[in-house]
């Protein structure tokens, strides 16, 4: 007698035939690269596999968290030789009393031309701030890297702006308030001087008013590499304009000597210079002979 359960795997088996064979993939060659690393390889030999990072420059890594706040940036190439290479982004820097001096806005610059101004300002500008009886808080950056000519002049030459080579400072900014333009002729003169002096004793170019009519309102600072390391310190320190005009020279005394070459007058003319006692001009005497009239 047929039981349930060979009924049951007849029925199954007239609805579900036996399925075809499926052809299996060939199996991968033995030569074939690996897809997935081998995690059985050593450590050096993975490592060994990636592209290896460029070293710091000296630079790079005496420019500290403690000088400046200033993280690296990649190396741009533009057209032209534009750009450069250990590039970093100052976007303060740090005071041995750890203030910080924001530089506004942030300044892309090579790291040596970034290390040279905070440097500066560390030493120097910090010190005159002190000297002012303020702290210095801020940085007024006209213009740091771009990729253009020099002064944007169509066929000049690269500007050392766009080397990531130059920085135009147009102020400082004091923590009380106080700003120092350092093109403002109401600023002393010995405040303007001092960082004249200072500015031409680090860099090998400084431009100010007075230099070629570009850099009236601000300060071109760069570290521009010359023949026999040739510098440039061009800045006119103006002095203030007079608060009131000058007053117009009186006129000419009457009593004054004619003038070399002036006008003679005509004959039977008064002399402009010549008054009668009440002021008016004076007349001239009748001629001796006075011309008759003509008979008709």
């Amino acid at each position: 007698m047929v039981t349930a359960a060979a009924l049951l795997l007849i029925w199954c088996g007239q609805i579900y035939p036996a399925a075809a064979k499926v052809p299996l993939p060939r199996p991968r060659p033995a030569d074939a690269p690996s897809a997935k690393a081998d995690p059985s390889a050593a450590p050096e030999e993975r490592s060994a596999e990636l592209p290896a990072a460029a070293p710091l420059s000296a630079c790079r890594l005496a420019l500290t968290e403690s000088i400046a706040m200033a993280p690296s940036i990649p190396d741009i190439h533009g057209p032209g030789g534009c750009g450069g290479e250990d590039l970093v982004r100052l976007e303060a820097v740090v005071l041995p009393d750890h203030h910080q001096v924001a530089l506004k806005p942030a300044a892309i610059l090579r790291c040596k031309m970034a290390s040279a101004i905070a440097d500066w300002v560390r030493t120097d500008i910090a010190s005159l701030a002190k000297s002012l009886g303020g702290i210095i808080t801020g940085l007024d950056n006209f213009d740091s890297f771009e990729c253009r000519s020099r002064n944007r002049i169509a066929g000049a030459g690269l500007s050392e702006h766009g080397r990531a080579n130059a920085l135009d400072v147009r102020s400082f900014e004091f923590a009380d308030g106080r700003t120092i333009s350092l093109t403002d002729r109401t600023v002393p003169r010995d405040v303007r001087e001092t960082v004249l002096h200072s500015a031409c004793a680090r860099f090998s170019t400084v431009l100010g008013p007075g230099s070629d009519g570009y850099h009236e309102d601000h300060i071109h600072l760069d570290l521009m590499e010359r023949h026999n390391d040739y510098r440039i310190c061009q800045w006119s320190v103006w002095d203030p304009l007079p608060a009131i005009a000058p007053v117009l020279p009186a006129s000419r005394p009457v009593e004054a000597p004619r003038r070399a070459g002036a006008d003679v007058p005509e004959a039977g003319k008064p002399d402009a210079g010549e008054t009668d006692s009440s002021g008016q001009p004076a007349e001239k005497p009748p001629a001796d002979n006075p011309p008759t009239k003509k008979r008709r």
